[in-house]
């Protein structure tokens, strides 16, 4: 496990609710988690997303989800761009609350799974041509 100065489960949670915070009234992200948070329930997406966090960067083991299901079942609202609007306040939300280091870990982290769900949600093989007889 990597060792990290202000990575730790405490800051984690408060990482994530200061994200999500920002991701609740942002205008390109607000409506898309709105309308995909089961009922509503932030609190629990809060501690499932804290959880998540833990695993990825503090190999916990606490998160037991599968992240590319939940997001192909809200694939016609997502659209690429939103990745990057994503990342974006991610970056700044760890910026300010983590040290230089672990913010660049985390926001490292978050562009690789950024870029894995887009694969998952986005990329698909062009029709291969029928062979002939």
């Amino acid at each position: 496990m990597a060792s990290h100065e202000t990575l730790n489960e405490p800051a984690l949670a408060a990482l994530v609710n200061a994200f999500y915070a920002r991701v609740r009234i942002d205008p390109v992200l607000a409506d898309v988690f709105g309308s995909a948070i089961a009922d509503g329930d932030w609190p629990a997406h809060l501690g499932r997303m804290a959880a998540f966090w833990s695993s990825v960067m503090l190999s916990s083991g606490r998160y037991h989800g599968h992240p590319v299901p939940a997001h192909l079942k809200h694939r016609e609202a997502i659209a690429p761009e939103m990745f990057a609007r994503w990342l974006a306040l991610w970056a700044e939300t760890a910026r300010t609350m983590l040290s230089s280091a672990d913010a660049d870990a985390v926001i490292a982290k978050a562009e690789r799974i950024a870029e894995s769900l887009q694969l998952a949600l986005f990329f698909r093989l062009p029709a291969s041509a029928p062979r002939a007889a």
